[in-house]
């Protein structure tokens, strides 16, 4: 069966035309999100794990090593089947840190770009003889169906070169299609729905090939039972094929390429969300290849049957043609075309980021003035096509003389190399860069002398000064190589790993990407301020226009605004920013790029835990938590839920001031809701909160009690308590937690007690002061009888009219001053003023002495007139009234009660000393309680010493108590209290 050259091309380049149109339809959203966004798209796109290879060359596989082939599936499968332990991962710090390829992983864990450059000649050199395998496959079938009616190969002659010329055309289409569709930096969308079309094609026509060759060939499974007894030989090669000794090699390498691939990596780590839920890809993805297996075996013995002239690697294409079916041979060679197409597009994308992010970025300085995403898609573009090129030589230079199967293990073994590394990034973090790159290298070069140089130059053997025979080499000797290889790397990585340190930024890397890290284990400081500073900070790496719209972009996706000022949030941006970066142009770049103009504040950055990012990893990752992790996030949420309801307003700062908590409570006593508030600093809070709570934290006290503050135009009094805790990073660090109470009804109902001790003090002072007016009133009423016979002299009149007005006075100032002690001083600290304590002493001394039935004592004021303070007078006079009133009922009748005073440049401290039997040691931390008495019952109500304390503490004073005031005779007591002086500023000009 023969087709015309131009049949074959036209069917060719229709179906590439077909994946065009459905990449491009899906870029403009013609398809809906429900199909391109589904579990099942994503699924098929990662069949671009069976290349052409999978199509073709698992046949050869199967008749080589038997049911050793299947180690091919079940090693992936089994990868996948992990997918949680093994992937999910990997795949969770790609998403993260926008990681898009083998290379960038590395060198984020190993914090190194040698080991990116490394990785990337490693990986050309592994990747280029898979992109040969596939230009070989669509050029050997492209002839098989086009130029002889006998299908055989080898090829020679004329057809070899004209095949040739199919190849490279077939490279230049596939290549165009590749840089229009996979050369931008956004994640390809149409480029996994056109993969995941290739894949549905291949297995659909796999399939449809293996049903043809049970039922067709055989007709039907019956017919395949008892073929097989009567050919016992093929079953006996499936269990002792022609090589009996490496299935378990072949299990190690494939469960290898399932992740150390470029093109697995890139779009089933990378570009695939579907790992963010692995639970679907343990069971959809094993399913795959569950279908891919099954045909192997039954077209394996159908080309035995049908006796196909060609290898086995091409009984896929050969069974149909025998069978005598053009339509089924044609979707057969649309089944290989598609698997070459699949891998080469995403291999090339793959491989062009890697050399453009680890060999030209690094040493190229792209022109910021011009447009850097431009330069970026046109530097993609050159290396895609040169990946092609260099593929499709390296297939010209190997001129058909190895098969698929030796170019697929040449290079899956190459990228066995990165096994070790790739492990040690979640499950090892004791690994460094130094054991890598000689493990990496050592590895390489053993492969690379073992398969790589035999296959360009045909030796077979080399004979090396410490052995005595020549030592053969070659892809026959596979297995030797892939394990010497193997072993020698993990020897070299983990010995040098041992016996060398890490450095503090690869130790550092390698804690994010332990399997049980769930975030940045510090919080790291910025010395930007604003979002927009960033702008100005990038635009000269990345130019104006270039940073603005990375900026943009970054705050678009995390929700924020360009006045964003809040740490937590900046820090976010800038991660955010980084990795954006990563994606554009590598991790290495980004990181250069980002530490130089927005670097981290190093000094203080391992110092205390960023709780806030702690707690939103912990939400995006609460589903996944089990057994004992699930029970301490269950244990964090029910502590976090006991603060976040507790009635007690409460929150916690950072060092350096930034707000980590900010509970329910606190959110309304402060109207400022959480969100607001949280991962700011401290001194962008409003007003009066800003102040009272930075000068709390600044101070060395530990409580600050009843502290007046205006609210809505109304006083509130605030209690603030606080703690330090250290942190879990450093003893030394710590932060604060603080506890606020609104006191406002507790004051103000004092405030009422104390207005009625004020009031029963007047009761008490109301029999004195009748006693006393009634003297002076007396005194009028018998000089103003006098009045009557003074009439014809003046000089008396006006004496008596002195005398009564004086009396008259006398009268006023008694009743005034019962009057003003009376009211309560409700005064607040903005509205104090100067007062004399010497004359407020008086006062009070003038309003005991009216008390003519408690014990006469005699008050001794030595307080000068230059004790001036700032206060409310009437609140003070209340002080010593409480004071001397105490002080006389303790002494003795005739007793003496001294009031002294000394000054200094910012204080006044006042004494007063009884003569009394003094106070009982264990009742002076009692006596200043509300309610608490000595005396008699209805001679006082024990609110007296409260109430001094409280008005000593608004005035920003302090009490003391000494008792015994004489230690010679043991007696008396002396109440001390302080108050701030006045001060007098002079005028400004």
């Amino acid at each position: 069966m023969t087709f015309d050259l131009s049949q074959v091309a036209l069917i060719g380049i229709s179906y590439l035309l077909l994946l065009f149109g459905i990449a491009y339809v899906t870029e403009r959203g013609w398809i809906p999100d429900s199909i391109t966004s589904h579990p099942v798209t994503y699924i098929l796109s990662l069949g671009i794990f069976a290349s052409a290879w999978a199509f073709y060359g698992v046949i050869d596989l199967a008749f080589q090593y038997g049911y050793g082939a299947l180690a091919y599936y079940l090693g992936t499968g089994a990868l996948f089947l992990f997918a949680p332990v093994a992937l999910a991962p990997l795949a969770e710090l790609a998403r993260r840190h926008q990681v898009h390829s083998l290379a960038d992983l590395l060198v984020f864990r190993y914090h190194s770009n040698a080991v990116g450059a490394l990785t990337t000649l490693c990986m050309m050199c592994g990747i280029l003889p898979l992109m040969a395998l596939q230009i070989q496959a669509i050029a050997d079938t492209m002839h098989i169906l086009t130029v002889s009616s006998n299908p055989t190969l080898p090829l020679e002659g004329t057809g070899l070169t004209f095949k040739d010329l199919m190849a490279l055309c077939y490279c230049s289409i596939l290549a165009f299609f590749t840089v229009s569709f996979g050369a931008n930096r956004d994640q390809h969308r149409g480029l996994i729905t056109a993969m995941a079309f290739e894949s549905m094609l291949k297995v659909c026509a796999l399939c449809t090939v293996g049903f043809v060759a049970v039922f067709g060939v055989f007709d039907g499974l019956d017919g395949l039972d008892q073929w097989l007894l009567e050919h016992p030989e093929n079953l006996a090669l499936l269990h002792n094929p022609i090589h009996t000794d490496s299935a378990h090699t072949l299990l190690l390498v494939f469960v290898a390429t399932a992740v150390t691939m470029p093109h697995i990596f890139h779009l089933g780590l990378a570009e695939n969300p579907l790992m963010r839920n692995s639970h679907t890809v343990t069971w959809a993805f094993p399913l795959f290849l569950l279908l891919m297996a099954l045909p192997i075996f039954p077209i394996l013995w159908a080309g035995a049957e049908l006796a196909v002239p060609l290898p086995p690697q091409y009984y896929t294409l050969g069974v149909p043609i025998l069978f005598g079916s053009p339509g089924l041979t044609l979707l057969a060679f649309i089944g290989g075309l598609s698997a070459s197409t699949g891998a080469m597009v995403i291999i090339s994308l793959a491989l062009s980021t890697m050399v453009m992010n680890h060999w030209l970025l690094p040493s190229l300085k792209l022109r910021a003035r011009h447009d850097i995403y431009s330069q970026l898609i046109w530097l993609r573009r050159i290396l895609i096509a040169a990946i092609f090129l260099g593929g499709y030589l390296l297939y010209w230079l190997l001129d058909n003389r190895y098969s698929l199967t030796n170019l697929a293990l040449t290079a899956f073994i190459a990228t066995l190399q990165f096994l070790p590394a790739t492990f040690a990034i979640v499950f090892w973090s004791k690994g460094n860069r130094r054991g890598l790159l000689a493990g990496l290298g050592l590895g390489t070069a053993i492969w690379a002398v073992g398969l790589l140089i035999p296959m360009l130059t045909g030796i077979e053997y080399i004979q090396l000064p410490i052995l005595e025979h020549p030592l053969r080499i070659g892809s026959n000797y596979w297995q030797e190589v892939a394990l010497l290889s193997l072993g020698l790397n993990t020897l070299c990585f983990v010995v040098i790993s041992l016996f060398t340190r890490q450095t503090e930024d690869e130790e550092y890397n390698a804690d994010l990407c332990a399997a049980d890290e769930l975030s940045h284990p510090v919080r790291l400081a910025l010395d930007v301020h604003s979002a927009s500073e960033f702008k100005v900070r990038l635009a000269k790496p990345l130019g104006k226009v270039t940073a603005s719209r990375e900026v943009d972009i970054a705050l678009k996706e995390l929700g924020l605004t360009i006045n964003e000022r809040r740490p937590y949030a900046l820090r976010r941006l800038r991660d955010q920013i980084e990795g954006n970066l990563s994606s554009l142009m590598g991790i290495h770049v980004a990181s250069e790029i980002m530490d130089k103009y927005i670097p981290h504040q190093i000094a203080e950055a391992r110092d205390t835990v960023d709780i806030n990012l702690i707690e939103n990893r912990l939400n995006q990752y609460r589903d996944r938590l089990t057994g004992m992790a699930a029970e301490l996030n269950n244990l964090r949420l029910y502590h976090r839920k006991t603060l976040e309801e507790l009635p007690l307003a409460v929150c916690s700062l950072g060092r350096d001031m930034e707000i980590l908590m900010w509970n329910k409570a606190m959110a309304a006593l402060t109207q400022t809701p959480s969100e607001d508030v949280t991962g700011s600093y401290l001194e962008d809070i409003p007003e009066p909160w800003c102040s009272l709570l930075i000068d709390f934290s600044s101070s060395s006290e530990r409580h600050f009690y009843r502290r007046e503050i205006d609210l809505d135009g109304r006083p509130h009094w605030i209690s603030l308590h606080k703690a330090n805790i250290s942190g879990p990073v450093s003893a030394e660090a710590y932060d604060q937690v603080m506890l606020l109470e609104d006191v406002t009804e507790t004051q103000l109902l004092e405030q009422e007690l104390v207005h009625s001790e004020r009031l029963a003090s007047v009761g008490r002072l109301a029999a004195g002061v009748a006693h006393e007016i009634g003297n002076p009133i007396t005194g009028i009423a018998c000089l103003a009888q006098n009045l009557r016979y003074e009439v014809e002299e003046p000089g008396a009149v006006l004496d008596t009219a002195e005398q009564i007005l004086s009396q008259t006075d006398r009268v006023s100032r008694i009743v005034q001053s019962l009057v003003s002690y009376s009211h309560a001083g409700h005064a607040s600290k903005s509205d104090f003023e100067a007062v004399s304590l010497r004359d407020c002493a008086n006062e009070a001394i003038q309003l005991l002495s009216l008390q003519k039935d408690k014990n006469q004592v005699l008050f001794c004021n030595d307080i000068p007139k230059s004790a001036i303070v700032d206060g409310d007078a009437q609140r003070i006079i209340q002080v010593f009234i409480n004071l001397l009133s105490n002080a006389r009922d303790a002494s003795p009748d005739q007793g003496r009660v001294m009031l002294e005073s000394n000054e200094d440049e910012y204080s006044v401290t006042v004494s007063v000393t009884d003569e009394g039997h003094g106070i009982p040691p264990e009742l002076i931390e009692r006596i200043l309680e509300p309610f608490f008495t000595t005396k008699e019952p209805g001679e006082g109500t024990g609110l007296g010493l409260a109430m001094v304390y409280s008005i000593i503490e608004d005035h920003s004073g302090h009490l003391d108590i000494i008792s015994p005031a004489d230690t010679v005779n043991n007696r008396g007591a002396q109440f001390v209290f302080t108050l701030p002086r006045h001060m007098d500023f002079p005028p400004e000009d």
